[in-house]
């Protein structure tokens, strides 16, 4: 069970202290048009939606540990961090939201959502080791 849970916790975490904090570096230099730490109700719960993104990436932690527990664990967190939340996120979640498919194909979107996933994956690698998954 603990192999679950503590994904989970730091993927959570993750998001929270890294995703949202280079988002809010990202926010204070002008380069994204919303503050970090979105405390707007989303569907279909009402839950602020950074903690329902936060959720999100405690799926991911749990979902990527297995992938990056052994081998070059600092490069496969960061990497595997970085292109699998950013591909979902463009190339589904983006068009399910009625928003273009990889934003347009914009660089600036693309490399941005690398950018912030990839800071949470150092998140998440860094969280697994203090709680020693």
């Amino acid at each position: 069970m603990t192999q679950i849970i503590k994904p989970f916790v730091a993927g959570y975490l993750a998001t929270l202290i890294f995703h949202q904090g280079v988002w809010a570096g990202l926010y204070a230099a002008g380069k994204v048009p919303a503050a970090a730490w979105d405390m707007s109700s989303t569907e279909p719960f009402g839950i602020p939606a950074v903690l329902s993104l936060a959720f999100w990436g405690g799926l991911w932690g749990i979902a990527l540990w297995p992938l990056i527990k052994q081998g070059r664990f600092w490069l496969k967190s960061i990497v595997l961090g970085a292109v699998g939340p950013s591909a979902l996120a463009l190339l589904v979640v983006f068009p399910l939201k009625g928003l273009a498919i990889a934003g347009g194909w914009d660089p600036k979107v693309i490399v941005g959502a690398l950018i912030l996933n990839a800071a949470w994956g150092l998140g998440l690698g860094l969280g697994l080791r203090i709680l020693r998954a």
